[in-house]
């Protein structure tokens, strides 16, 4: 079976939602789809989170499907929104200096895909 993680950086809601569309194609096809919230992608959590946000939906098919791994420690504190982050019951991860690791991701066999 493939792992696929894709470290999703980009803050913008047009560029995120191929990062939704695309864990629940590659989970539907057991290809993984595991989601790590980098850089200013961690400020979407809270727009995304709320009703009547464009991609609440997507998102909640995203967060029910268990696949977003969590959002960068260091972006989500240095962007003001940690708190945010783990209201939503997403986890703060951080292995590199306060940043996931993609080596973490590799060494578990996962392939990496960055958008």
């Amino acid at each position: 079976m493939r792992k696929t993680v894709i470290f999703a950086f980009r803050g913008d809601p047009m560029c995120f939602i191929h990062v939704l569309l695309n864990a629940l194609e590659l989970s539907s096809r057991d290809m993984g789809g595991n989601i790590v919230m980098e850089g200013e992608a961690v400020k979407l959590i809270p727009d995304m989170a709320a009703p009547g946000h464009p991609l609440n939906t997507l998102y909640r098919k995203v967060r029910e499907a268990g696949l977003i791994d969590g959002a960068c420690r260091a972006c989500s504190t240095k962007l003001g929104v940690a708190e945010a982050v783990e209201k939503e019951g997403l986890k703060l991860v951080g292995t590199m200096s306060g940043h996931p690791a993609m080596a973490d991701y590799m060494e578990e066999g996962f392939e990496i895909v960055t958008m």
